[in-house]
């Protein structure tokens, strides 16, 4: 049986599974599985908590997080499942219960701080996201390697857009719409486009925003390996990155980033060598499942859902 724990920040959710001392699944399927929401507990993904590498422990990281998205990808990143991780982490191993709280990630040792609320619980984690990047390369994105692009045109379909591209340990390609249309038709219409573009050779997150003011913005993201999610912690930090980068917002302001299922905060630094995110982590239940009968079964495809 397989112990696991729901969580979501800012509607994003996961199921959260403790491998440290159990032994990790392999087959992709089983986190599809996992995560469907009809068949088995319902996720945008499942974030597998493991012990760190020698050199990731050695440079004082406390455990390891995978991020596997519901269609069995495994993404690089996550920034709402690094702070459930947190929160789950703090909460549950007594030996872990710090302040600052070190996780190793594909995208290297990011390390979260945690708000304790009155019941000693996390409610807040505060992650420092790291260096974006911003050239082609780093994204990655087909052309000259050290090409930074912003604004560049792209044609999706019957429609034309500008995109600005930034890595936040996973690509991004960020859509600043004017028009008042509403951001989650564009994102449903043309996400799936921009995520396979051949632009991308790894796919990509695609981000429609818009900017309210120069610290609010309004954001809806397609997610690569996903579809349309409440929120995405690396989308907002990416879009805020790029609203610095093209003239829309300032670098060193906390800006505010709507999403679907809540605010993010996010700080770019003025040298654009770092990116804080400050946004909440909730625990919705936990329970156990048994993999092995799940993962024989025989589900319907999701074009044979109802």
């Amino acid at each position: 049986m397989l112990k696991f724990t729901k969580l979501e920040g800012c509607g994003n959710d996961f199921v959260v599974v403790d491998l440290r001392r159990a032994e990790a699944f392999k087959e992709p399927a089983v986190a599809a599985a996992l995560c469907d929401r009809r068949f088995g507990i319902g996720a945008d993904g499942l974030l597998a908590i493991e012990t760190p590498s020698a050199s990731a422990a050695a440079a004082g990281a406390l455990a390891r997080m995978r991020v596997i998205n519901s269609d069995g990808s495994e993404a690089e990143m996550c920034g709402n499942g690094i702070r459930c991780v947190a929160k789950y982490l703090y909460e549950r191993d007594p030996e872990l219960r710090r302040p600052e709280l070190p996780i190793e990630t594909g995208a290297g040792i990011l390390k979260c701080g945690v708000t304790i609320d009155v019941r000693r619980r996390v409610s807040h984690v505060q992650v420092a996201m790291g260096r974006p990047k911003t050239r082609r390369g780093e994204i990655p994105m087909n052309g000259s390697a050290d090409e930074q692009v912003l604004e560049q045109p792209i044609r999706l379909g019957d429609r034309g857009f500008h995109l600005t591209a930034v890595s936040m340990g996973n690509p991004h390609a960020v859509v600043f719409i004017d028009s008042h249309e509403p951001l989650r038709a564009l994102a449903e219409q043309y996400g799936p486009a921009l995520e396979r573009h051949e632009l991308f050779p790894r796919k990509t997150n695609a981000e429609f925003a818009r900017v309210h003011s120069p610290t609010e913005l309004e954001l809806v993201v397609w997610e690569r390996g996903c579809g349309i999610t409440l929120a995405c912690g690396t989308g907002a930090c990416a879009t805020a990155v790029a609203a610095c980068l093209t003239g829309r917002a300032q670098p060193g302001s906390e800006l505010a980033v709507r999403l679907l299922g809540g605010t993010l905060f996010i700080t770019v630094s003025p040298q654009f060598d770092g990116v804080l995110m400050r946004g909440p982590a909730e625990e919705v239940f936990e329970g156990e499942l048994d993999v092995v009968a799940l993962a024989k079964r025989r589900l319907p495809s999701p074009g044979a859902h109802p």
